[in-house]
């Protein structure tokens, strides 16, 4: 998988979460943000950090870390499994 195409995946994946139930079109900013951060770290707990700080920052409400964490644990495996060449 190339770069562009793991990149629409990351973004459809962020993009299906919808922390709020504003619909899947209200978080396009934060999409960039939470994207940016998946390629800044390998860790699940600091990426969960940086996805709930960047939605409480623009949407001035918390998401419990529990949910964070789980969107960060599937991004962070969505990029390692398009690191992994196929044999």
């Amino acid at each position: 998988m190339d770069g562009q195409q793991l990149n629409r995946l990351l973004l459809e994946t962020i993009g299906a979460w919808d922390p709020f139930g504003l619909g899947k079109d209200a978080y396009d900013v934060e999409a960039a943000s939470v994207l940016q951060a998946v390629y800044e770290t390998e860790n699940a707990r600091l990426l969960a950090a940086r996805i709930q700080s960047i939605y409480e920052f623009a949407f001035d409400e918390p998401i419990p870390f529990p949910h964070c964490l789980k969107l960060a644990r599937r991004l962070l495996e969505l990029k390692q499994a398009a690191s992994c060449p196929l044999p």
